[in-house]
């Protein structure tokens, strides 16, 4: 087969094919727009009226739902939130405490360290005046 014959039958089918798809397409608009009674196309509007109206109910009442659920999980969620800061807050107060009467209790022991080096120099002082005064008699 040439590449001429290809090309001819390849446009034969999209041909057909699109002459089908339009078909089916332009009888399904010409009974969409067929005339009809004004009783029946009040009818068939109170119908889709029907319809959108109870999809909107329904729409509503899963949004209803959605929106209860969400803060519900809401509610859940700052509570749990409440309760770990509350407890981290109390854990961090607790450690600044613990190191502050740490720190409190290193600098009164070397206060009381720096108060026994300076009696134990002044003993010291006080005992090489004595040797000296005694060596010196």
């Amino acid at each position: 087969m040439s590449n001429q014959e290809e090309n001819q039958n390849i446009n034969s089918k999209d041909f057909l094919l699109g002459t089908l798809i339009g078909g089916i397409v332009g009888a399904s608009v010409a009974l969409l727009y067929a005339p009809k009674p004004g009783k029946e196309l009040r009818q068939d509007l109170n119908e889709g009226a029907s319809m959108v109206r109870e999809r909107a109910g329904e729409w509503k009442d899963a949004a209803y739902e959605k929106s209860s659920e969400w803060r519900q999980l809401a509610q859940e969620k700052s509570g749990e939130f409440s309760t770990t800061l509350t407890d981290r807050t109390k854990d961090l107060t607790d450690r600044v405490r613990n190191t502050k009467d740490q720190i409190q209790d290193k600098v009164t022991d070397f206060r009381s360290q720096k108060n026994a080096d300076e009696t134990l120099a002044d003993t010291i002082e006080e005992a090489a005046d004595a040797i000296e005064e005694d060596t010196k008699e």
